[in-house]
């Protein structure tokens, strides 16, 4: 039995353009998720993944289904150059003029980490961290744009460290109660050496996720700028390559920014509440707790003309 092979003569058949008793009925979101595609932001390589696709309309003449081929050859705007909103739009654009008449509204979601060399706190070494963003887009009526940004950063609980304050003050006390008033500061000093921590707070690993709304002008995702401004607010930024000088200035700065989740969430409102280019900022802290199976979390926002008290 033989099979044919070889090039069908005349159009090709296309299966989406059928119709059926239900193609009338409209679609909110139609498209494709988890494309890989190699994109630049802020001047960096990122290896990211793109969610791409459109809304169908109601209609009569509704088809069954859109041409996906068409979305992804469209996305190869975003490998042209360095990934600003200007390419984002002409990209969402590109989606709606591929499938004119049936759709209202095209949105893309680029997800990655970007990789930025740290230098450590005191060893003057450097070393590569990463970061996890997030852009949405959405062009209906107009282009809306948010930036979502994720900063790891470490926090001492204030209440860990007063307890822990707290038992070597006891246990100073028990130990040099026979001393009455004449203790010597070599004493003192070979105490804390031997003895001074009796208990230590808890600190944990958290992460402090920050979504902006980009202004209607915007040229560029300010990706570095944002992680900068947000690693200065907390004080306490994870490390790369560590030495002990490193390791114990890093000490010090969790000694001086004890953070609640509540505590870090207000830095941040107050580092970025008076950026002009956001419309919106959305802030969520999340403490991994040590103590606890389970994190603690605290989110406050903000818009343009409306403030916190």
């Amino acid at each position: 039995m033989s099979v044919m092979v070889g090039t069908p003569e005349g159009p090709l058949a296309d299966a989406q353009a059928m119709k059926d008793k239900a193609s009338n009925i409209g679609l909110d979101w139609v498209g494709m998720e988890g494309i890989a595609l190699p994109v630049e932001i802020s001047g960096r390589p990122v290896s990211a993944f793109v969610n791409a696709g459109i809304n169908l309309i109601s209609r009569d003449e509704g088809q069954k289904g859109i041409h996906m081929s068409r979305l992804y050859q469209g996305l190869d705007e975003l490998t042209q150059g360095e990934l600003t909103p200007q390419r984002i739009e002409k990209t969402l654009n590109h989606f709606l003029s591929s499938h004119e008449g049936q759709t209202s509204q095209a949105n893309m979601r680029v997800s990655g980490d970007i990789l930025l060399s740290r230098s450590s706190m005191l060893s003057g070494n450097r070393g590569w961290k990463a970061y996890p963003l997030e852009i949405d887009a959405t062009l209906a009526d107009s282009l809306i744009l948010t930036l979502k940004i994720g900063v790891p950063y470490s926090s001492t609980c204030p209440s860990s460290a007063a307890l822990s304050v707290q038992v070597a003050q006891q246990q100073f006390n028990l130990d040099f109660d026979s001393h009455g008033d004449s203790v010597s500061q070599k004493d003192v000093s070979k105490w804390l050496i031997e003895r001074g921590l009796p208990a230590t707070p808890h600190s944990q690993r958290s992460w402090a996720w920050i979504t902006v709304r980009l202004g209607l002008n915007a040229s560029q995702f300010p990706v570095i700028e944002l992680i900068n401004r947000i690693e200065v607010a907390l004080s306490t930024p994870v490390q790369t390559v560590v030495k002990r000088n490193d390791e114990q200035a890093f000490a010090i700065a969790n000694g001086q920014n004890l953070m609640f989740c509540e505590d870090a969430a207000r830095r941040l409102y107050n580092a970025l509440k008076n950026q002009c280019h956001f419309d919106r900022v959305d802030i969520q802290v999340e403490h991994q707790e040590s103590l606890h199976a389970h994190n603690a979390v605290a989110r406050t926002s903000w818009k343009r003309g409306f403030y916190a008290a």
